[in-house]
């Protein structure tokens, strides 16, 4: 028989999870390559590269360049970091300063999460089903157990771990989409901050580059509101109406609409979409289907049809942009959602499953992270320190005892974790997710401390740039021609060059001109310039820029 609730919570299950465990967890998450090292190739550094334009003046506010070139995305987020750098740049120094709002739009991210879920767990269809003889597990308590699970299958997505530690316009999007869940999900109980939320939430959308997801996201409310039984949130529709307009009238004043659809064509590129979700939303995919087979009856409740909404909106601007992993981020949050109402409806076996992959998969990629850095520090074993020599010629390892001593203290905790979980500790709702969630953060913990110096070398442009300033002296007129936005920012970041990628190599003022060459795309002599040599970064084998000087105009 299929009970129409599936959910059985005992009030020993509804337990939540400890807070101040819990907040080293998002402590670990959030703050691991906040500090330590330059802004990262391609979309870390072109929107680092906007926000000091802004910040040092060199463009204006309305009107960012690079090198001439706009921006791809609106304006909100690069305001944000350059309001930062303004700030805290004498402090801190102008990267760590960028960063510092996004990884609070990260925490906030997380916050937001925990209690869409919470209001949404709260809900008459959410709740678990009265035991015979008592024992079920209290509203709030269930609520929070279930919110907990939420956060937990956010922090173990994988997608998230390297975009939601960008400093791009991504995470500012991301922030507005959890938001906006919140809005939805707190209406029945909130309603002025859910009316507060769902207008910011849409107006952050548009003025960071995505206006079509914002109204994307206002259909989902506005169906999800009309639906509603209750006559207040049926007059919540008019708050979204309200905001739907804000937000398109926001877009059209930062002039954020294009046209970005990439169809489809390929089965190769279906095949790729294919793995893209696998990996992306792992775990969080698994168990959110876990959710909607299990709670089949119940897809029009509030509870799963607001999530399932958003994470629809999400996964159909994925599809529509070509595979983009940026679009699919902003799914994260509903997916999370989604995944936590599993918990209440898992076997013992599934639970064990989940924790056993997590101990061989997180425990094995730890052991590897300590392995490498244990071969560059002594050359022992020999075989990955040459895989590195071959991988980043040139880098010379360093040593931090801070960076050491974290490392080793979180993996004391992983050691400690395991063995909790492997005892007799079956009874929360929200154990399946907690290795999985603390092996996601074990292992950012440990490439950003151990491995930082190398990555840093490895997906930096400090070391090209300074191979080009032997070339160019510093503070001339550099033109290019195809170098990115992430290569402009980082000529004028790191070499204080001053770029022009607009001009054309015959009409260009500069002296010097740099070229983007790749394998299907070799030198080329360039009338009335002399090749000077050509500098790569050291660990990419596809791209290299080649310097050219102006020839002497004959008399």
């Amino acid at each position: 028989m299929i009970l129409p609730n599936p959910a059985l919570v005992t009030q020993r299950e509804a337990k939540r999870l400890p807070r101040v465990p819990l907040l080293l967890l998002c402590a670990a998450y959030l703050l691991p390559g906040l500090i330590g090292r330059d802004p990262w190739k391609a979309a870390d550094i072109s929107a680092f590269g906007y926000m000091l334009s802004i910040a040092e003046g060199r463009s204006a506010w309305w009107s960012p360049t690079l090198g001439g070139l706009p921006p791809e995305s609106a304006l909100l987020p690069y305001w944000i970091g350059a309001i930062f750098i303004k700030a805290l740049g004498p402090l801190f120094g102008a990267p760590l300063a960028a960063r510092i709002p996004f990884v609070i739009l990260l925490g906030l991210v997380l916050v937001l999460t925990w209690y869409a879920t919470y209001h949404l767990a709260r809900t008459e269809a959410a709740q678990p089903l009265p035991l015979a003889f008592g024992g079920e597990a209290s509203i709030t308590d269930y609520a929070r157990a279930i919110a907990d699970g939420a956060l937990l299958a956010l922090i173990a997505t994988l997608g998230l771990l390297q975009l939601g530690h960008e400093t791009t316009p991504e995470m500012v999007q991301l922030a507005g989409a959890a938001l906006y869940l919140y809005a939805l999900a707190s209406s029945p109980f909130r309603p002025w901050a859910a009316r507060a939320a769902v207008l910011a939430a849409l107006t952050m959308l548009a003025a960071s580059g995505a206006p079509s997801l914002a109204l994307g996201l206002g259909a989902v409310g506005l169906i999800a509101s009309a639906r509603s039984r209750y006559g207040e949130l049926n007059r919540f529709a008019l708050w979204v109406i309200a905001a739907m307009l804000l937000a398109s009238g926001v877009a059209v004043m930062m002039d954020a609409w294009a046209w970005r659809v990439s169809a489809i064509d390929s089965p190769q590129q279906v095949g790729s979409l294919l793995r893209l979700l696998l990996w992306f939303t792992w775990p969080a995919w698994l168990l959110a289907l876990w959710t909607l087979w299990r709670w089949r009856r119940q897809l029009a409740s509030r509870h799963l049809s607001v999530p399932w909404g958003c994470a629809m909106v999400g996964l159909i601007a994925c599809i529509a942009m070509g595979n983009s992993d940026r679009a699919l981020m902003l799914a994260l949050p509903a997916l999370a959602v989604l995944a936590a109402f599993a918990l209440p409806t898992l076997q013992r076996a599934t639970s064990a499953a989940i924790d056993w992959f997590s101990i061989f998969f997180f425990s094995g990629a730890a052991i590897t992270v300590w392995v490498v850095y244990v071969a560059l520090q002594t050359g022992v074993p020999k075989q990955p320190a040459a895989n590195v020599a071959k991988l980043a010629p040139g880098y010379e390892s360093t040593f931090s005892v801070v960076a050491l001593v974290v490392a080793l203290l979180g993996s004391a905790a992983w050691i400690w974790l395991v063995r909790w979980r492997t005892g007799r500790n079956r009874h929360p709702l929200w154990k399946s997710l907690v290795l999985p969630a603390s092996g996601v953060a074990l292992c950012l913990l440990l490439l950003m401390t151990l491995l930082l110096p190398l990555l840093d070398y490895a997906r930096s442009y400090r070391v090209q740039i300074e191979r080009i300033a032997r070339h160019v002296p510093k503070s001339d007129c550099v033109a290019t021609r195809g170098v990115p936005r992430a290569q402009i920012a980082a000529l004028q970041y790191f070499g204080g060059f001053e770029v022009v990628a607009t001009a054309k190599p015959g009409t260009t003022r500069c002296n010097w001109l740099l070229v983007l060459e790749t394998r299907r795309r070799p030198r080329q002599e360039i009338p009335g310039w002399e090749w000077v040599a050509t500098e790569r970064r050291p660990t990419d084998r596809d791209e290299a820029t080649a310097v050219f000087r102006r020839l002497p105009t004959p008399e």
